[in-house]
């Protein structure tokens, strides 16, 4: 049996485990809640958006945009894996990557040359590791998600895509259903398919007057839309993230009470068993004097 000096000093090292968990699940608690003010404050701007490309490929049949177009030869297809950078958040990474991993599989099946950019370390990490495809240009770092990293990758897709370099993008991150569900998705990006999102939103058409004409808004309008959907990928990855980590840290933290009880009943049970060994030396030295 372990001394109980030593029980000491495990119970101090479970506690101080402990206070990091603790403050970690309501460090978490807190960015999660303003992870969702943000998907929430998204949503709006995502609406219109959606309703004006609706509009626009309702009434002007004729109207193109390079993003919106098909390549007529599929040859290279691009997969846009987001994890976060750090872990401790128990499977959310793992499940992230499985999904992205079997996507390459299938792509390649297909007979497609796939090219994977990881977003977050993570990514990075494991599909170096696994080489399943080349790996283009690695976003992570990213902290606090703000519209400055979904505008770096859409300009990457976007301009690989219209230069002919890609045929088609896919997008697998996870979607942040409650603080409890978090479910990776792998959603066609290129070419984009606003019918899609539109449906999905629930939108009625809407007379909207169009000016100068269709094309020029296309012009503006699409490229903002593929920035919007990475960007509205990422706040749902990131809101994901912390909620996965505060289920984590609160597992973690009860298992560390439990771990913490049961080394005090076993040092109590030492303490007791020294306690009686010395009473037991002392009554036997008392009765060796008679």
């Amino acid at each position: 049996m372990p001394s109980t000096k030593e029980i000491r000093r495990r119970i101090r090292t479970v506690q101080k485990t402990k206070q990091i968990t603790s403050a970690m699940r309501m460090v978490s608690a807190a960015k999660l809640r303003r992870a969702q003010d943000a998907i929430l404050a998204a949503r709006p701007y995502a609406k219109k958006m959606y309703a004006v490309l609706g509009e626009i490929g309702r009434r002007h049949k004729d109207a193109e945009h390079p993003l919106l177009k098909p390549h007529a030869q599929q040859r290279v297809h691009e997969l846009v894996v987001i994890t976060s950078d750090r872990g401790l958040c128990g499977a959310f990474n793992a499940n992230v990557l499985k999904r992205g991993q079997a996507t390459a599989r299938a792509l390649a099946a297909s007979g497609l040359r796939v090219v994977i950019t990881p977003v977050g370390k993570k990514a990075d990490e494991f599909f170096r590791r696994r080489q399943l495809g080349e790996t283009q240009r690695v976003f992570s770092g990213l902290g606090t998600i703000g519209i400055q990293h979904a505008s770096q990758l859409a300009e990457h897709l976007a301009k690989r895509y219209e230069s002919g370099e890609i045929d088609g993008a896919t997008l697998v991150y996870s979607e942040f259903v409650s603080a409890l569900t978090q479910t990776p998705h792998a959603d066609p990006l290129l070419p984009l398919a606003p019918a899609k999102e539109i449906e999905s939103a629930g939108h009625a058409a809407i007379p909207f007057e169009i000016e100068p004409n269709a094309n020029e808004v296309l012009r503006a309008l699409v490229p903002q839309a593929l920035e919007f959907t990475l960007y509205r990928a990422l706040l749902e990855n990131q809101a994901g993230e912390h909620a996965a980590r505060m289920a984590a840290m609160e597992n973690a933290t009860r298992n560390t009470e439990e771990l913490i009880g049961s080394l005090t009943l076993q040092y109590n049970r030492a303490r007791q068993a020294a306690i009686t060994k010395e009473l037991m030396e002392i009554v036997s030295g008392a009765e060796a004097l008679k």
